[in-house]
């Protein structure tokens, strides 16, 4: 009897547990999320166009983990191998592969290893070429420090590669070693062949020099930051004694660094300058390309950014020509960010027409078209007429053009192809089985593509298609793993809605509900934050792991995007945020959540809980200050509390100068109406964020303190933007903060 007893009571236990476990296994927690690889996302690793697209090369492993690299056809997916990693052994190690490029013959492969961090990239690290004819792996710049070579590259000729070396450009010769420095006077204060911290944070300029076509010359970028003030991070655990990192940062209102541009002679190293009118220090030289061995085109804009000068320059004649200008009251964009563009960091104008046109898009007209513009003439033909916003647009034959648009939901993204000659409408390309946000990488004669697809409800996929048909070739990244497992949670639901402002502002929102969702109960509500023109929360997009898990925590989770977002919804919408950065982006925000508290009885007004990060933390600060009646609980991470502490690029592109109205950046900053604290809030930022400086956590903490208004704070200590260095950092920074909104809506 004791022992069915005992037996009886074993196995309601064993089954007890059993259904306990399965529960849990529909949970996500934190450590799941951050600790382990249970939810990984798969990823497709870069893949290089070769032969005009008709093939690619990709960086893989062998069976023993070494790096080499694959070459596939594009028609049919067919592999072998373009460069094993048994020809890439030195004294008995096998090279890393990070990054690579071909001579213009194809006959070498320059392989770029042992990287190291320079601001956001890592762009410094050692250079090797591997000749396919002789077999022969050699090193770039071999007696220069270890991993300080940047940018190399071929010569047309195939006889020499450039690179930047301490700030001065280098010429070497592949077959004999000899190595001629080609600029003498960089120094850190002067920078030949790169940029400093703002040009590569705001233009996405790294890269700062190209050969011409014959081989002849180097047409190359020169900074001179001698005058950019310094800001000092600290680092204070490192060694007993602090430690001050510098780093030129020109702020709101400062100057930035001059720049010019210059053609030196690859034989005689002369250097000539190419006469651009204006002020070199007001005025910023944010692209330039060789357009033949002669010609030189050079983009220009002026220190408000609110007017690009387009030139070509002769180098046999010294003549420079203006061949284009675009203006406009708020800002001029060069390239614009979007969540489908994979561009970043490219500024050069597409050509078309063999050399005699290049593609501009501008919003002139109050939507954001493509025109083709004849560089001899200047005629402007309009490509994409119609009431619509392009996206991006990718290279594609001699007869269309490939755009990604989405004229009927600024939440999706699709592409099309439309006619160069300006005379016909699009035609759409993407399948309407892919409803989501689809993104491209264009092979260069535009029969082929990687394409990306995600909605809210499907990890990202990655497949090779085929143009303009759309044939799927290859499923290169289905994320099946992660499907698998998404499908043992218990998942919420999420859908869209609108929701119109009184001021009749309609704006595109997210709403994610929690588990078991009643309509009659009440539930706290999370805004997701972010609100200005870098950014959009509110798009067709997989939701992600932390939106579900605060779904499963009890939270009602929306995400809306107001005006100045760059979303697809005309000029207006995006530009109407000049001047008004953190006025009327967070007025919109703030009207859209009372006019959701109103709609949706559901939600509770007693908890309402907003956080962002960067953008998204200034935009949470200025909510809970300037409207401290609709939220209760905020967290802030990385943002600007004072927008004249930030760099002069971004904050000048969509404020104006500081000299011309100081006071429209003091209304929009965060910090002028802290005194109207009332709820909880938490500050979070990282000590060595050389983005957003640490600084504006410490200026916003004094006046809280002058204020007597009650916070809370972490700082990370060395920590960059992203706050992700360093063990263990996430599911800290995760568990802080969802603790923080657990505790102050009464669930924990």
């Amino acid at each position: 009897m004791a022992i069915k007893y005992f037996l009886r009571i074993s196995l309601v236990l064993f089954f007890s547990a059993s259904v306990i476990a399965q529960e849990n296994d529909s949970l996500l927690t934190l450590e799941r999320i951050y600790s382990s690889s249970e939810f990984r996302s798969d990823y497709q690793r870069p893949i290089f166009w070769i032969e005009e697209g008709d093939a690619f090369v990709s960086i893989e492993k062998d069976k023993a983990g070494n790096d080499e690299l694959i070459r596939y056809e594009s028609k049919n997916y067919k592999s072998s191998t373009y460069l094993s990693a048994e020809n890439l052994k030195v004294h008995g190690h096998n090279l890393a592969i990070e990054d690579f490029s071909l001579s213009p013959d194809a006959s070498k492969v320059l392989i770029f290893t042992n990287s190291s961090r320079v601001w956001r990239s890592n762009t410094k690290g050692d250079f090797w070429v591997y000749d396919f004819d002789t077999k022969e792996l050699k090193q770039l710049g071999k007696d220069f420090p270890s991993s300080s070579l940047m940018f190399a590259k071929f010569s047309e000729d195939n006889q020499f590669v450039a690179y930047v070396q301490d700030f001065n450009i280098y010429k070497e010769n592949f077959k004999t070693g000899a190595i001629t420095q080609l600029t003498k006077d960089g120094t850190g204060d002067i920078i030949n062949g790169t940029f400093d911290w703002v040009y590569e944070e705001e233009f996405g300029m790294r890269d700062g020099f190209m050969w011409s076509p014959d081989a002849t010359k180097i047409a190359f970028w020169q900074l001179d930051a001698s005058e950019i003030g310094t800001f000092y991070m600290i680092n204070n655990t490192d060694s007993v004694y602090s430690e001050p990192i510098p780093l030129q940062y020109p702020k709101a209102g400062f100057n930035p660094s001059s720049a010019k541009v210059g053609i030196v002679d690859a034989e005689t190293s002369e250097v000539n300058w190419i006469p651009m009118p204006g002020d070199p220090v007001q005025h910023y030289l944010p692209a330039m390309q060789w357009l033949n061995e002669d010609l030189v085109l050079i983009q220009q804009m002026n220190r408000k950014q609110n007017e690009l000068n387009i030139f070509t320059y002769q180098p046999s004649t010294n003549r420079l020509k203006k061949v284009y200008t675009e203006t406009e009251d708020t800002w001029v964009d060069l390239r614009y960010p979007d969540i489908s563009s994979n561009q970043w960091g490219n500024n050069d104008q597409l050509l078309v027409d063999n050399g005699k046109s290049f593609l501009r898009m501008t919003e002139n007209d109050g939507w954001r078209h493509i025109y083709k513009v004849n560089l001899e003439s200047g005629k402007q033909t309009l490509l994409t007429p119609g009431d619509y916003d392009v996206a991006t647009y990718y290279q594609t034959d001699n007869k269309n053009l490939y755009i990604v648009a989405s004229p009927d939901n600024a939440t999706q993204r699709y592409l099309y192809s439309v006619p160069l000659n300006g005379k016909e409408k699009l035609t759409k390309v993407t399948p309407n089985q892919f409803e989501g946000v689809n993104t491209y990488n264009v092979s260069p004669n535009g029969k082929y593509a990687i394409h990306k697809f995600t909605n809210l409800n499907t990890p990202i996929s990655i497949n090779l298609v085929s143009l303009p048909k759309h044939k799927s070739i290859k499923n290169l990244v289905d994320n099946q793993h992660l499907k698998n497992k998404l499908n043992t949670l218990n998942l919420p639901e999420t859908s869209f809605f609108k929701v119109t402002t009184e001021n009749g502002i309609e704006m595109d929102a997210r709403i994610t509900k929690p588990l078991n969702f009643d309509a009659e109960k009440k539930y706290p509500v999370l805004f997701h934050v972010y609100g200005e023109p870098w950014g959009v929360v509110a798009t067709d997009q997989w939701i992600g792991m932390y939106e579900i898990f605060m779904a499963q925590q009890g939270f009602v989770v929306i995400s809306m995007d107001n005006r100045g977002t760059p979303t697809l919804k005309g000029s207006k919408w995006r530009k109407s945020i000049y001047q008004n950065m953190g006025v009327i982006n967070t007025n919109d925000q703030a009207q859209a959540a009372k006019k959701v508290l109103a709609t949706y009885n559901f939600l509770d007004e007693k908890r309402v809980n907003v956080w962002g990060w960067s953008g998204g933390d200034s935009m949470t600060q200025n909510l809970l200050f300037r409207y401290p009646d609709v939220y209760q609980t905020g967290v802030a991470v990385a943002g600007v509390a004072n927008q004249l502490f930030y760099d002069n690029i971004y904050q000048e592109r969509y404020m104006g100068l500081p000299s011309e109205d100081k006071e429209k950046f003091i209304e929009g900053s965060p910090v002028t109406y802290a005194k109207n604290l009332k709820g909880n809030l938490l500050l979070i930022h990282g000590t060595g964020d050389d983005n957003v400086h640490y600084q504006n956590m410490e200026f916003l903490i004094n006046e809280l303190i002058r204020n007597n208004k009650q916070f809370d704070m972490m700082s990370y200590p060395n920590r960059s933007h992203h706050i992700s260095e360093g063990k263990n950092t996430s599911i800290h920074l995760y568990t802080l903060i969802t603790n923080y909104f657990l505790k102050h809506n009464g669930m924990k």
